[in-house]
């Protein structure tokens, strides 16, 4: 597997699906080597909970990244991401192991993804996380984001199987790419539900940090960037507070978009930077709404995370996220970029708790029936077996052979 991001190096949700879908196929007996991007601090080779992980540092000197253009930084990271590759190649091939197949997170591994499919002759697997023009609702503005959308499509291009997380997502590739519907399979992104369970104390610190006994807490957490959404939920901040009057709302995260934020905001609304572990969790399983207001979402895996976290969970209706939460039932849902309807949305689970616990309840539970990592496994191995061609057996070839002779 190739990944420009894996734990402890977390930049947004892609590293959290890339760790657990590595961790849930070795436990179903596969052997699996990430290949990904070195953390400060982190080892440059490891065994971590049975995967084999390799990280790549960063080749000198070191690349600034200006404007949002990646392109000169991606480049550089893939000829040390490549480079650390094939020394995974060489090393199994000193055990006298080999690699079935390749498996790409997102165009910034592309180029090692497909110089490793070559060099070995295997299989070439890509998840298409999100995409450059559903990122920009459609508009590529500069040079760099219409390169990115043409290493997509050039990925998807030389791709054996397209994996993507949402029936959204699987028409997208398909009307931006032209990829063919019978080479794509969605796999939806998974959950470890016990994760997520919050330990009390932390919930108890969590709330008297945020909120007060009586206030209402809502809280969002994410990469701020425009396509989350969160600039909607600070201006339904206002049209809240009137029915109200303790709200409190957490926003955790970081990115380029915080500054803008945070000059939109009131004062109920807190920045809580970029959490992780029992910290976020707590935040969530503390909230008495959790909100994903995103414009663009491929798949939404917050909001499960949320859910299994015990947070009632008010969401955006598009992308992965219409197909996730069923309105009434696990959750409420929202015209996305409509601040108003939002604020109705999230009003209205703050004030019925009795139907807004069971929606927690139902979604829970829905969480760990439908999006559990042991399944998930299973149908991403059957994409790589369905990816590799058919073994041809000598006696299959002899019969092939005399029938073509007669």
């Amino acid at each position: 597997m190739l990944s420009w991001e894996y734990p402890p190096l977390l930049v947004g949700g892609l590293g959290r699906h890339v760790h657990a879908l590595a961790g849930a196929l070795v436990t179903a007996g596969h052997e699996v080597t990430v290949v990904t991007r070195q953390a400060p601090g982190a080892l440059s080779e490891e065994y971590a909970e049975g995967v084999r992980v390799i990280r790549a540092a960063e080749d000198p000197p070191s690349v600034e990244v200006t404007g949002g253009d990646f392109l000169t930084w991606a480049t550089a990271f893939n000829h040390a991401l490549t480079r650390a590759a094939l020394h995974a190649v060489r090393s199994a091939a000193a055990h006298r192991t080999r690699y079935d197949v390749i498996h790409a997170h997102d165009w910034l591994v592309a180029h090692t993804a497909v110089t490793l499919r070559d060099h070995l002759d295997v299989p070439l697997v890509a998840t298409i996380h999100a995409t450059e023009s559903g990122r920009h609702q459609g508009w590529l503005p500069d040079a760099h984001n219409r390169t990115i959308d043409e290493i997509e499509r050039w990925l998807c291009a030389e791709a054996d199987r397209v994996i993507v997380c949402s029936e959204y997502m699987r028409d997208e590739v398909t009307r931006l790419f032209g990829v063919p519907v019978e080479r794509t399979e969605v796999v939806r992104n998974g959950v470890d539900a016990l994760r997520w369970r919050a330990r009390p104390r932390a919930v108890t610190a969590a709330r008297a940090t945020y909120a007060g006994p009586d206030a209402q807490l809502v809280s969002f957490a994410g990469r701020l960037v425009y396509e989350k959404g969160v600039q909607h939920l600070l201006a339904a901040v206002p049209e809240l507070r009137e029915r109200f009057p303790r709200l409190r709302v957490v926003i955790a995260g970081d990115g380029p978009y915080r500054k803008e934020l945070e000059r939109l905001a009131g004062p109920a609304v807190a920045f809580a930077g970029f959490l992780t572990g029992h910290d976020l969790t707590a935040l969530m399983a503390a909230s008495d709404c959790y909100v994903v207001p995103s414009v663009y979402e491929p798949f939404g895996m917050v909001a499960l995370e949320a859910a299994a976290a015990g947070a009632p969970v008010a969401v955006s209706s598009t992308g992965g996220l219409a197909e996730i939460v069923e309105h009434g039932v696990t959750g409420v849902r929202f015209p996305p970029g409509d601040p108003a309807a939002l604020a109705g949305a999230v009003a209205g689970v703050l004030a019925d708790r009795e139907h807004t616990r069971a929606m927690a309840w139902q979604a829970r539970l829905r969480v760990r029936d439908d999006y559990n990592w042991p399944a998930i496994a299973a149908q991403t191995a059957a994409v790589y077996a369905g990816a590799r061609p058919p073994v041809v057996t000598t006696a299959a070839l002899e019969q092939l052979i005399a029938t073509a002779s007669v």
